[in-house]
Formats: structure tokens, C-alpha cells, sequence
């Protein structure tokens, strides 16, 4: 008998590739007060740009239900990440931005921060994931299609503004490796967040056994 996993796109490489990403960086700015300065920037910069590689690679899949995914990360959850990465950047966390740089004739330079950014990323990212261990296929099928769309339009571009601005930063400002930490608590992340009781696990190993 045929199961009912077998050949759903939900499980493929791509997306288990992005879900493994996406935990660690939801990890990683959970555990952003354990950080030097130095070492959220540099660790950050990193995973952003593993985060936008996987993000650029989420298929487009049409939307199975007519209302949007139930929403999980609350304002207040979006304040403490905010506030924990702003706490520890200090004067690090706003750069210049250039809005519209589509145009010269509209382009305005403005100021950005970094714990915004994310903040907001973390915001659609932690959405997504928990929709992937606790929904249906058809579910987890909407949570793909609308976190690609808002990569296009939204979180995606955000990880680029960041990375840019972390590369001036960093480049520009002798920033100490031990700035605001002693460097002994830092969680590994090397493997990402512990995901072998999810049911998404569940399902994309009976997935694999069968290909």
C-alpha cells in the first residue's frame, strides 16, 4: 500500500533543508542575550545568508485554503527579540537605508535598524515552522507558499539589507569579541534546534524510507 507521504512536496530536500536553517535561526536570535556584540553580528551575518540561499530556493505551491495560516509569535514575543538584539548592539544597530533605490528621482536615505530586521524575520520564520510541526500537509503546503511570497516581498529583502549593513559594521568598527559577554554561554548551533519529535520530522522520515 501506497503512503500517503510518498511524492508530497512537503518533504522534499529543498524544504527540509529550509526548515533546518530556519531553526537554527530561530535559535539563534532566541539566544541573542548570550552573545558578545561581536559574535551576533558575525554568527548573524552567516546564518542570514544561509537563510536567504534556502529561502530563494522554496518552490511556489497554489494555496489549498482561502484564509491565512494561523498566526504564532505575539507582538510581545516580537519586543523581547527586539529588545535583547538592540540591548546588546547599542550604538551597532542602526545603519542607512536607502528606500526606493529603484528610482533615483524618489530614492531617500533613511535609518534602519538591525534588531528590527530581526525581529522581523523572526516573526514570519517562527510563524512558519511551528505551522510545519503541528499542521496537516494541506496546512504546512499554505505555510510554504505564503513564507516564499513574503521572502519575495518582505523578510527576503530583509536579509539582505542586514547582511549589507553587517559587512560596513563590521569592517568599519573594531568590535571586541568578548563585548557584553563572557563567551561561556553560548548554545551550540552548529546542528540547529533538537526537531526529532516534530511531526514534520515524523512524516519527512517516513518519506524518505519510501524513496
Amino acid at each position: 500500500m501506497q503512503n500517503e507521504h510518498e511524492d508530497n512536496f512537503v518533504y522534499s530536500q529543498n524544504i527540509t533543508e529550509f526548515i533546518t536553517v530556519a531553526g537554527q535561526y530561530c535559535l539563534f536570535v532566541e539566544n541573542s542575550g548570550t552573545f558578545s556584540a561581536f559574535d551576533l553580528l558575525d554568527k548573524g551575518r552567516k546564518i542570514l545568508a544561509l537563510l536567504y540561499i534556502k529561502g530563494s530556493l522554496l518552490p511556489k505551491p497554489k494555496q489549498v485554503y482561502e484564509e491565512e495560516n494561523e498566526k504564532f509569535v505575539t507582538e510581545e514575543d516580537w519586543s523581547i527579540v527586539h529588545d535583547s538584539i538592540l540591548k546588546k548592539l547599542g550604538k551597532y544597530d542602526e545603519y542607512l537605508d536607502i528606500m526606493n533605490p529603484e528610482s533615483i528621482k524618489t530614492a531617500e536615505i533613511t535609518s534602519a535598524s538591525l534588531a528590527e530586521n530581526f525581529a522581523d524575520i523572526y516573526q514570519d520564520i517562527k510563524n512558519f515552522i511551528t505551522l510545519f510541526n503541528i499542521g496537516t500537509e494541506e496546512i504546512m503546503s499554505d505555510a510554504v507558499g505564503e513564507c516564499q511570497l513574503s521572502f519575495d516581498e518582505f523578510w527576503g529583502q530583509k536579509v539582505v539589507d542586514s547582511l549589507k549593513a553587517i559587512h560596513s559594521i563590521i569592517l568599519k568598527f573594531e568590535i571586541s569579541d568578548k563585548d557584553d559577554s563572557d563567551g561561556g554561554d553560548n548554545p551550540d548551533l552548529s546542528d540547529g534546534p533538537d526537531t526529532s519529535n516534530w511531526i514534520f520530522t515524523k512524516r519527512q522520515s517516513d518519506y524518505n524510507n519510501l524513496n
